[in-house]
């Protein structure tokens, strides 16, 4: 059957408002989140907000402070560098892996996205890049079978974001993040594993380093 997009709920786009605000750092790591001022700012319910704010919070992007309500989540170093050791545990093998499985197909996709990232980053439009680059590994680790491995980065994706996020900011990120993202399918199409989980992992220390940097 053909795929058909239904339109997003009230709270999903709600959702989205806020992760993105998030994200982007409008809303600053430590700001208080107040109710009243999101329903105004987003014409929701409090009840809608409210179940924002849970969902945000199983993803880590907020978190409770006793008396004072909800807040956005920090990111310190050491969490900077365990995120980013996971990341390279389960990217690496996924990309290995899909190595091993990709099709024409497949690599056709990811070049797709891979030119979109790109053209989002020149045009300051992140957000939309990193939509696009959830999708690209998205794509990496299902085509690699590595489902079980997915699950566990999409609890992580919203930290995952806000990191790739601050990198970005970086010029010099935006050329090369891109680029290395090309040698990767690179190595994928030609069905090197080993290389493709090399530049896997070379893409993500750097990626660390200006993160760490930033933070």
């Amino acid at each position: 059957m053909l795929k058909v997009d239904r339109p997003k709920t009230l709270k999903e786009n709600a959702l989205e408002s806020l992760r993105d605000a998030i994200t982007k750092g409008v809303l600053k790591p430590g700001e208080r989140l107040v109710e009243r001022s999101l329903c105004d700012s987003m014409a929701v319910s409090r009840t809608v907000v409210r179940e924002c704010i849970r969902h945000l919070e199983s993803e880590w992007l907020i978190e409770g402070i006793p008396n004072a309500g909800f807040v956005v989540a920090q990111i310190n170093r050491e969490e900077v560098k365990e995120i980013y050791q996971i990341r390279s545990m389960l990217e690496c093998a996924a990309v290995q892996s899909c190595a091993v499985n990709a099709t024409p197909t497949t690599i056709e996709k990811l070049r797709e996205l891979n030119a979109s990232i790109s053209d989002h980053l020149q045009n300051e439009d992140v957000l939309e890049a990193l939509k696009e680059t959830t999708e690209f590994y998205h794509i990496i680790f299902t085509t690699g079978g590595k489902n079980v491995s997915w699950a566990l980065v999409e609890r992580l994706n919203g930290r995952i974001s806000r990191l790739r996020a601050l990198t970005l900011s970086s010029s010099e990120r935006k050329t090369r993040g891109p680029a290395n993202l090309s040698s990767m399918v690179d190595a994928i199409e030609r069905g090197d594993a080993q290389s493709a989980h090399d530049l896997c992992a070379q893409h993500l220390e750097q990626a660390a380093k200006i993160a760490l940097k930033v933070i």
